[in-house]
């Protein structure tokens, strides 16, 4: 049960599944047609509204084009339907409900009559509004004056570029706070003024509720979609008033995710779902080194099987075409092919470490303070996958100078520039049709479509009939884009009151946002810390949290070894070194409140506690562990106090949170990668085990509404996690673990 606590309100019932509040694909054809709203309506933009008032109002081909570019868009149709179409996907994460939520906030929309869309990968959807959430991210707020010029560099950047993401927990700070708000009170006030003209009163004698504009006075009102065309042509406000959030009606309020009712019923559509006409199937193997190459294959075994089709040859793979995916697995079996091992055939996971320690060797920390008590430490974690449930798979047909893509991809925009260059087509002859992702947690990130492009490929071979290429299970657990092996060592100097006077880290890696991850909240003067460059075979990438999953336990274990250096209690010494960070404290806080800490426990439990910032939002966890007699370690419960800002949908929340959790406890239990030969040593589940719902603890999540921007929430759930289960450990068996997965020896 969550408690969904929020400072100055009570928990609210869940509220019925709005009956056209629902997840649907804004179509190309829909698109084409969307700028006379069938029949007359409104058609908004989210697209910058202080930058150029063209930027909100959109028209299709064969009328008059505006000037720049469109995020995401309102269409308000006679019948009194508004949709939402948002340039983000939908994996799971149910995000694209709560940014509805938003625009319907501002619009004073009847949620009944919201309709959620995804965009379709147009360049008028390049989105800007995400770069807002990483600025954010790093505190940094515009002053008015840098605002327009800001708003035009993000959506410039995101045209060039092709930027459509849904990564990085950026969909609600980001597109839905800058974005969704602005075009919902925009056209709010659009319907307003078009009832004012309608009714010949002032328009400060008017209001608008539930997708209606009615006047007081004399009782007159008109829906939404009855003012929508007079609307449609009325200059659009320069600075829309936006509401406070002790206004906000809708937002706040659990609501059941757009998304879910297809799920229930089957009728959810995923890459490995697309069937189009004369479609043929493909499998394929890889180089199971990274870097190989193709030396030699006889296609003889495989064209001898029934159904196949063709054999095609790429320079690192080879792919089996047939009329069905058995057919053409079973004719992949047949096939031996060799590869070159690149040149690291020996490399073992071994040898990874111990490069590892070198690197962190050659980059030594200065000695402790003089007459300062030290403590060092040295931390690892591993190679991890992402392991969607849902292995790579796209579908494309290469015809008549077009090239059609139907996949799941976190950014269909950059797939669709990725899928171009392997086509040798221009991007505007190919259309990307972005279907739903099971699971994506970093891996369908652009940069990752590796298999997008075999795909085309493979299209190009076989041209002009679809092909629908799957990766088996094995192939995706050995040619992903790992989270990064990171070591990290530390030294720090206590006080004689056990105070840290100085925080000094060497790890190994240079990604974005490492060192601002490393860094600790905790009011400690002296800090140096610094990354160090290691150069890696296997290929890396963005995983749920990114830095924070590494980093996260490596601050939040040494913190508490800390405290038990200094001979405190974890909880308490945390809150006084946090007595300049009362947003971090708040929430230390809450959680040992939620978790009572310092009561007695059933014998053979103990608690641990960490507090991790990321994505704009403070995550700590208590967990409650146990060990059996096989050293086995069985977490029973976590309590989560949040803040994450502003709660949009509750619902959405909490399962984000608690989806967080399981996400990190596999990480911190069972899951590690490993190089055998130069080659990933995992291959399905079996060897990279997820946990199970009786393995899964009871998850009690607590929001904070602090008033401060809104935070991500598809991340900040994971890092706190492994530390929070390790100090439990810790207290439980007196045994320190610094190595995940964790295991007691």
């Amino acid at each position: 049960m969550s408690e969904q606590m929020q400072q100055g309100q009570e928990p609210q019932p869940p509220q019925d599944q709005p009956k056209r509040s629902r997840l649907r694909k804004w179509t190309r054809r829909a698109f084409i047609g969307a700028g006379a709203a069938a029949g007359g309506g409104l058609v908004l933009g989210v697209g910058g509204v202080l930058l150029a008032p063209n930027r909100l109002k959109y028209l299709p081909p064969g009328a008059t084009p505006g000037d720049g570019q469109l995020g995401t868009w309102i269409k308000i149709s006679p019948d009194n339907l508004t949709t939402v179409l948002i340039p983000h996907c939908e994996m799971g994460q149910g995000a694209l409900t709560g940014l509805g939520m938003l625009l319907a906030e501002e619009l004073d929309a009847d949620w009944n009559l919201v309709e959620i869309q995804q965009a379709p990968a147009e360049d008028v959807y390049a989105n800007g509004y995400i770069i807002n959430a990483f600025l954010g991210e790093v505190g940094f707020t515009p002053p008015g004056w840098l605002q327009l010029p800001l708003d035009f560099t993000a959506f410039k950047m995101a045209d060039i570029f092709g930027i459509m993401t849904t990564g990085g927990s950026t969909s609600t700070r980001g597109t839905g706070a800058f974005g969704m708000r602005l075009a919902g009170a925009s056209a709010r006030a659009m319907l307003l003024e078009a009832g004012a003209e309608q009714f010949g009163v002032p328009v400060e004698e008017l209001g608008a509720r539930g997708s209606r504009v009615t006047h007081a006075g004399s009782g007159r009102s008109a829906t939404y979609g009855e003012l929508a065309a007079l609307a449609s042509t009325l200059d659009l406000p320069r600075r829309p008033t936006l509401k406070s959030r002790e206004e906000f009606v809708l937002v706040g309020t659990p609501r059941q995710r757009a998304d879910i009712p297809s799920k229930v019923v089957g009728a959810a559509q995923y890459g490995m779902d697309v069937v189009v006409p004369d479609m043929l199937y493909a499998a394929i193997t890889k180089a199971p080194i990274p870097g190989g190459q193709l030396t030699s294959v006889d296609q003889a075994p495989a064209r001898a099987v029934a159904g196949v089709r063709e054999v095609v040859l790429l320079p690192d793979a080879v792919a089996v075409v047939a009329d069905g995916y058995w057919q053409a697995s079973q004719g992949l079996a047949a096939l031996s092919p060799q590869f070159t091992d690149a040149g690291v055939g020996g490399v073992d996971s071994e040898q990874i470490h111990a490069r590892h320690t070198a690197a962190i060797d050659a980059e030594p920390i200065e000695a402790t303070l003089e007459g300062a008590r030290a403590v060092t430490a040295e931390y690892r974690v591993p190679y991890l996958h992402h392991a969607t449930m849902e292995p790579m798979a796209a579908t494309a047909r290469l015809a008549e100078g077009r090239l059609d893509v139907w996949a799941g991809t976190q950014d269909p925009l950059s797939t669709r520039r990725v899928a171009a260059e392997a086509a040798e087509l221009d991007v505007e002859q190919v259309t990307i049709y972005n279907q739903q992702l099971g699971g994506g947690f970093g891996r369908r990130l652009p940069g990752t479509y590796d298999y997008v492009e075999q795909a085309v490929h493979v299209a190009k071979a076989i041209s002009p009939r679809a092909v629908k290429l799957i990766w088996s299970r094995e192939e995706d657990m050995q040619h992903g884009y790992y989270r990064p092996c990171v070591h990290s060592r530390f030294r720090a100097a206590l006080n004689s009151m056990g105070r840290p006077l100085s925080w000094a880290n060497r790890f190994t890696g240079s990604r974005f946002g490492d060192v601002g991850a490393a860094t600790p909240r905790y009011g400690i003067e002296e800090i140096d810390v610094r990354a160090v460059p290691l150069p890696v075979h296997l290929r890396t990438g963005a995983w749920r949290s990114v830095a924070a999953s590494q980093h996260g336990f490596f601050v939040e274990s040494f913190v508490d070894e800390l405290a038990n250096t200094a001979g405190r209690d974890p909880f308490e010494y945390r809150r006084d070194l946090l007595e300049d960070e009362p947003r971090h404290r708040a929430v230390l806080e809450r959680a040992a409140e939620m978790a009572q800490w310092g009561t007695a426990l059933p014998e053979g439990h103990a608690r641990g506690i960490a507090i991790v910032e990321s994505f704009g939002s403070i995550v700590a966890h208590v967990a409650e562990v146990s060990v059996d007699e096989s050293g086995s370690i069985r977490v029973h419960r976590v309590h989560s106090a949040v803040d994450c800002g502003l709660v949009v949908n509750p619902n959405g929340a909490e399962a984000q949170i608690q989806g967080g959790v399981v996400f990190g406890l596999g990480a911190a239990l069972m899951h590690e990668i490993t190089v055998e030969g130069g080659a990933v040593a995992q291959r399905n589940f079996p060897q990279y085990d997820m946990i199970r719902l009786a393995q899964a603890p009871v998850v009690s999540v607590s929001f904070i509404n602090s008033g401060a921007p809104i935070g991500g929430l598809g991340e900040p759930g994971v890092p706190p996690v492994a530390p929070a289960v390790a100090n439990a450990v810790f207290a439980l068996t007196g045994q320190r673990l610094r190595t995940l997965p964790l295991r007691l020896t």
